[in-house]
């Protein structure tokens, strides 16, 4: 039975550990013995260990036949090096914000296959639209996606999956698409629309800079964006939020104390977007592309709409990320998916056996994408 080593045991981690877990022999691994209390109850091997250090990392990873990273992103560009250097397979989802293929020639050097950003969006929207891009010309492309509550809770109406940094990153960094062949940079949280999604009513989008290997990889695709979806009004809390300061790393002097800004941010936030026990959330995405199939002019939508799961209790955002880079995982430990260096996940879908089995692996577990003309 092949070994998979999982690295971050949180909730997406934990997701990605308990799938695994049927077909391989799967270890978890994080400093926080709570998050592993649980998957330890569930028969899954489990270690307590520091992955930020890469002697740890090596050490670790050694008897296994690949590694999955589910960590915070300002942790995954080292710890992806880490365990290139070691010489071993990998599927990612820690959405580091560096550039992925700084990484390339190393992984090539060390002949191994590293998946990155493999989660829903970035993850699925790219395979999407890897798949497409070898059977039409796209003229655009645009991904409007979101993870939010079921129930909508004063002030902020939202709840985090993941780390609540990782969170705010999002509404920090410049957000980059690309608009008649050339890349246009703004401010995150710029250009709100109010879109219309059925079984969920109004949400507004705003720019984010989710495209990411997209902007490379699909360079000859004229028109692409990614927006990120949440309740109306969210928006303008945030923007005051960030606009006062409040996500600066920027370190500051309170009462002789250095304090980074985002620091308290984030640990003020943390319990706020804290889901409680037995609260549901779902993720929502639209893609649409337009462009020309075998001499035919074709308007594509891909929609996506899943909740929690009642039965088990996992989270939506655990499962249409976690889903997606498990079907990644069973890709290449299977050897159906070789390409030695970095591959983002639009490599991914351009195989169409490869594509079939990531859709009806996800549809076995009820991630549903559902396809129409527009």
């Amino acid at each position: 039975m092949k070994k998979v080593i999982v690295l971050g045991a949180g909730l997406v981690g934990k997701a990605i550990a308990i799938d695994l877990s049927k077909n391989f022999d799967v270890t978890s691994v994080d400093i926080n013995q709570h998050a592993l209390s649980e998957l330890n109850s569930m028969g899954i091997k489990t270690q307590k260990a520091d992955v930020t250090n890469a002697t740890i990392i090596s050490s670790l990873i050694k008897p296994f036949d690949l590694v999955v990273g589910s960590v915070p992103g300002f942790m995954g560009f080292e710890m992806c090096k880490n365990v290139i250097e070691a010489g071993k397979n990998m599927v990612d989802i820690s959405f580091f914000p560096e550039d992925p293929f700084l990484l390339d020639e190393l992984a090539k050097k060390h002949n191994v296959t590293v998946v990155t950003d493999c989660g829903v969006a970035p993850g699925m929207g790219n395979i999407i639209l890897g798949y497409h891009n070898k059977k039409m010309k796209i003229n655009s492309y645009e991904c409007l996606v979101g993870g939010l509550p079921l129930v909508r809770e004063w002030p902020y109406e939202y709840k985090a999956v993941f780390s609540p940094i990782d969170v705010i990153e999002e509404y920090t960094r410049p957000a980059r698409y690309v608009q008649n062949g050339g890349i246009v940079i703004k401010e995150a949280l710029s250009d709100v629309e109010l879109i219309q999604f059925d079984e969920v009513g109004t949400l507004e989008s705003w720019n984010s800079d989710g495209l990411r290997s997209l902007i490379k990889t699909m360079s000859h695709i004229p028109d692409m964006i990614e927006k990120t979806l949440r309740y109306p009004g969210c928006v303008e809390y945030l923007r005051v939020l960030r606009e006062t300061g409040f996500f600066s790393y920027e370190e500051m002097d309170v009462k002789g104390v250095k304090v980074r800004p985002i620091d308290l941010t984030a640990k003020l936030l943390f319990p706020i977007w804290k889901l409680k026990p037995g609260e549901e959330e779902f993720t929502v995405m639209r893609i649409r592309m337009t462009g020309t199939e075998n001499g035919q002019e074709r308007k594509l939508q891909y929609n996506l709409l899943d909740r929690t799961d009642r039965k088990s209790g996992t989270l939506s955002m655990a499962r249409t990320t976690g889903y997606t880079c498990t079907a990644a995982v069973n890709l290449v430990l299977s050897e159906k998916f070789s390409r030695k260096g970095i591959s983002p996940p639009e490599y991914l879908g351009e195989e169409e056996e490869n594509f079939n089995f990531i859709i009806d692996y996800l549809k076995d577990r009820g991630v549903i994408y559902k396809t129409s003309s527009f």
